[in-house]
């Protein structure tokens, strides 16, 4: 679909991506016939703009509307679904979903061809839909981050070790995120308990929000 490919922008996706499209024969370079944007959501308006009409022009957020890639019409986004870091290579990229958003048949067509030649499984995402996808995202990745480092503080103080925790929270999502512990048995003695243990540590409250969202 695409034989070269202007990758912009050399962080964690772009970095990965780059790597993905040389692995599958794709040639990366200057004046492709596609520049995909892989610079934060704050730059890609800006970084559209310095690119003159005529190739096509992509980015991979999951937040950005597509008018940000204007004045371009010739244009899709791809947004692999998976955290990234730049201690690994383009195998993280496998398996992952992929969201695909276009505004014409042919755009779609090649959106497709490039979240499949980087190895993700594609869906449709509606352009008006994105911010509820981000956040949807956001919670599942970044808060996942906050609820270990609180974890990992409680058990330090307990003379845990932390790495204890990575199979159990491994566990529940292979387990389709079924709910188990105090919870889940309406035992709020227990989450009493677990409150008072809390005091003083800054996710008190944090706590509380997510007892009350968390239903069996």
């Amino acid at each position: 679909m695409f034989e070269d490919v202007t990758v912009i922008g050399a962080g964690r996706a772009g970095s990965a991506i780059a790597a993905r499209l040389r692995e599958r024969g794709v040639a990366v370079r200057e004046d492709g016939e596609l520049r995909l944007l892989c610079v934060p959501d704050r730059a890609i308006a800006d970084a559209a703009r310095a690119i003159e009409p005529g190739p096509w022009v992509a980015h991979v957020s999951g937040g950005t509307p597509l008018a940000a890639l204007d004045p371009h019409v010739r244009r899709f986004s791809v947004h692999p679904l998976q955290t990234l870091t730049l201690a690994r290579g383009p195998e993280q990229l496998d398996g992952a979903w992929g969201a695909v958003t276009a505004g014409t048949a042919e755009a779609r067509e090649r959106a497709l061809w490039l979240a499949e030649t980087l190895g993700l499984r594609p869906f449709e995402l509606g352009d008006d839909r994105r911010a509820a996808y981000h956040a949807g995202a956001s919670i599942a990745s970044n808060f996942l981050v906050t609820l270990y480092r609180a974890a990992s503080g409680l058990f330090d103080e307990a003379g845990a070790p932390p790495e204890a925790l990575v199979p159990l929270m491994t566990r529940t999502i292979e387990n389709g995120f079924e709910l188990t512990g105090p919870i889940a048995r309406g035992d709020w003695t227990t989450v009493d308990r677990h409150r008072a243990a809390l005091q003083g540590s800054g996710f008190e409250s944090a706590y509380d929000a997510l007892v009350e969202v968390t239903h069996p």
